[in-house]
């Protein structure tokens, strides 16, 4: 069994509606303080977790004594307002037992599409984890039309782990694992242990979905395929198995491990070193090239020196020394016109120069890779 999630230090776990409303009983408060609790451990461990939690729409189903869940958009909404409430305070009640605080965070698929979003979501999750609290993220359901129909937190859980840059997404769902097919209706179905993510294979022994959720493992193989993308290993697991998540960080063989093929850094780097276009450049002072390449720092804004193109912030761009050459690319925290005007000043005065700070490097070292 290989040590990839021994070895991860962030993590955004996923738990399905089936498991945390107990197949539609109602909110198991008894899971959900498990789950904390070893969530708790985790953290002790130096993780650093992040839980997408379903449920919302099932909990409001029960609190409004619906047995079947509704197909009429405004119903749904209805149902995760109402339902919302209770997930978001019972995880908070749990958690606070244990001397942490949750944060509630609920995003739409187009709040991780668009790219300004994107990047207040990205800054806003990574300050809560960096204070040592748990965001608690869930589908914006009262709002979104399409995505209540057809979307899933499979898909959100890993668009979250490509988010925050995470080691692993861990699903935790009503089935041990994933097997050759659906072992409720072929009983020669075997178990696969363990597997690459992205293989076209996966996806052929993916069943159905349950009758609370919209999902199925075949959203979670989907979805594992899309967290390898930024290097994250996926496991998939029984949610109910006696300290799943302690001991799957601990290295032992529970569930399905899908693999990613490359590691999230060297995906990162990949990523931006040969599959984007820059949008514009910027020059820099003979330090300020020192300060990336031979010391690994980030880029601040005194050691830049001109700006070329008409970037926005978020986007591609290319980093070059005095000499023109390119030495690097990064993704820009501020648009050229904003980046001109604070060219040459230290980070102390970006606030006073703009009106605001969006961040204190003009590149992290963690979204620039040198070339």
């Amino acid at each position: 069994m290989t040590t990839a999630l021994r070895e991860a230090r962030r993590a955004v776990i996923k738990i399905g509606s089936s498991l945390l409303t107990n197949a539609g009983a109602g909110l198991d408060r008894n899971a959900i303080a498990d789950w904390a609790h070893q969530i708790t451990e985790l953290r002790a461990r130096g993780v650093e977790v992040v839980v997408v939690s379903s449920g919302a729409i099932a909990e409001g189903m029960k609190r409004l004594g619906w047995a079947k869940r509704p197909h009429a958009v405004n119903e749904l909404q209805a149902a995760a307002a109402v339902g919302q409430m209770g997930l978001v305070q019972m995880w908070e009640s749990c958690f606070a037992e244990r001397g942490l605080h949750t944060a509630q965070v609920l995003l739409t698929h187009e709040d991780l599409g668009h790219r300004h979003r994107y990047l207040n979501a990205r800054t806003t999750l990574k300050s809560l984890v960096a204070l040592g609290v748990i965001p608690i993220i869930n589908e914006n359901d009262t709002v979104v039309v399409d995505e209540i129909r057809f979307g899933d937190n499979d898909t959100l859980g890993a668009l979250v782990t490509n988010l925050i840059e995470a080691d692993a997404l861990v699903i935790l769902t009503d089935q041990k694992g994933l097997y050759t097919a659906d072992p409720r209706r072929d009983p020669n179905a075997t178990f696969v242990q363990e597997s690459r993510a992205g293989d076209p294979a996966l996806e052929a022994m993916a069943g159905g979905a349950g009758a609370l959720g919209i999902g199925g493992m075949i959203t979670k193989v989907q979805a594992a395929a899309r967290a390898a993308r930024s290097g994250a290993h996926t496991a998939i697991a029984w949610g109910r198995e006696k300290g799943v998540l302690t001991r799957l960080f601990a290295g032992e063989p529970i569930g399905t491990l899908l693999l990613a093929a490359t590691r999230p850094v060297a995906a990162r780097k990949q990523w931006l070193a040969d599959h984007l276009k820059p949008a514009g450049r910027i020059t820099l002072d003979a330090g300020a090239v020192k300060a990336l390449v031979a010391d690994g720092k980030s880029l601040l804004a005194i050691g830049a020196t001109a700006v070329e193109g008409a970037f926005e912030r978020g986007e591609v761009v290319s980093v070059s020394g005095p000499d023109g050459r390119e030495i690097a690319r990064g993704l820009v925290n501020y648009g050229a016109a904003d980046t001109a005007r604070i060219l040459r000043k230290p980070t102390s005065e970006i606030e006073t120069v703009l009106g605001y700070i969006a961040e204190p490097e003009l590149i992290h070292r963690d979204n620039l890779v040198v070339l």
